[in-house]
């Protein structure tokens, strides 16, 4: 059987050489998905738009919840709302479509030689998609109501950089153990939902006890959550020191669900 090498270099080797494939897939993602839509693709952009003004209703008006610093104007924390949303939305989409890669693809796996690692990088290329559809809307809104945006936004890739690795790594590992396990996609589902509500993304973290803070800081969404409103919005660069070690730990993850999906994908065959 074709031994499947699980070093870094394999890691970025295989996006280099398969580079070409990603984006035919990644544009058959995108289009495939609102084909035969009246909107097309303005669903991407129409259906977080959607999601934000029921949030923003809720959570603004109902709660009457208020950002640290920040004013009592609804337009406000609507884009600083949305701008946690931009990063909660990348990261879901992946992981909630990881468990179903390699099962929604059984031809790949048993008829032809197809390098499936790449599967988790189509589905990150169409979520990175959707993500800049949206930030591209939330740059407009901006623009009317506030004017320029801060120059710290060329700091968001640095930003959403280590949360790409760490989605990544996830979504390797997903995508193999779901197929010996097929119950994991929908416990992936319940715990997307349960990280919305468990990250700052209605409320800013430091409005909570400290000892909840704590325990916020260690939900993976957290950092590029608080960074990403930061240079957004509030045009604070991020907190270096954190995005190093964030980073570094993103790196680990990526590999180590490379590692795990290249040793796994053996039995793929056999078990589908």
């Amino acid at each position: 059987m074709q031994p499947f090498s699980t070093s870094p270099a394999a890691m970025i080797k295989s996006v280099l050489i398969n580079r070409n494939l990603i984006h035919v897939l990644i544009r058959r993602e995108v289009i495939g998905r609102y084909k035969g839509s009246m909107l097309g693709i303005f669903w991407s952009f129409f259906t977080p738009a959607f999601m934000l003004v029921v949030y923003t209703f809720v959570f603004s008006v109902v709660f009457k919840a208020r950002w640290a610093g920040g004013g009592d104007s609804k337009s406000e924390f609507a884009l600083v709302l949305f701008a946690g949303l931009l990063v909660f939305n990348l990261f879901s989409e992946c992981v909630n479509r990881a468990p179903g890669l390699v099962l929604a693809n059984t031809n790949y796996v048993k008829k032809i030689v197809f390098p499936l690692e790449i599967l988790p990088l189509v589905s990150l290329g169409a979520a990175l998609f959707h993500t800049t559809v949206s930030l591209l809307a939330w740059l407009v809104f901006y623009v009317v109501l506030f004017g320029i945006p801060p120059v710290t936004i060329l700091l968001l890739p640095l930003v959403l950089f280590p949360l790409v690795l760490l989605t990544l790594g996830i979504s390797w590992f997903l995508a193999s153990i779901s197929v010996y396990l097929r119950d994991i996609g929908q416990l992936i589902g319940i715990l997307t939902t349960a990280m919305l509500f468990l990250s700052p993304i209605f409320y800013p973290l430091s409005t909570l006890p400290e000892s909840y803070q704590t325990v916020l800081q260690a939900n993976p969404l957290t950092l590029p959550v608080e960074m990403a409103r930061d240079v957004l919005f509030w045009g604070k660069t991020p907190q270096w020191g954190s995005l190093a070690a964030y980073s570094a730990v993103s790196v680990f993850i990526a590999w180590s669900g490379f590692t795990w999906f290249q040793k796994t994908r053996k039995g793929f065959a056999d078990v589908i």
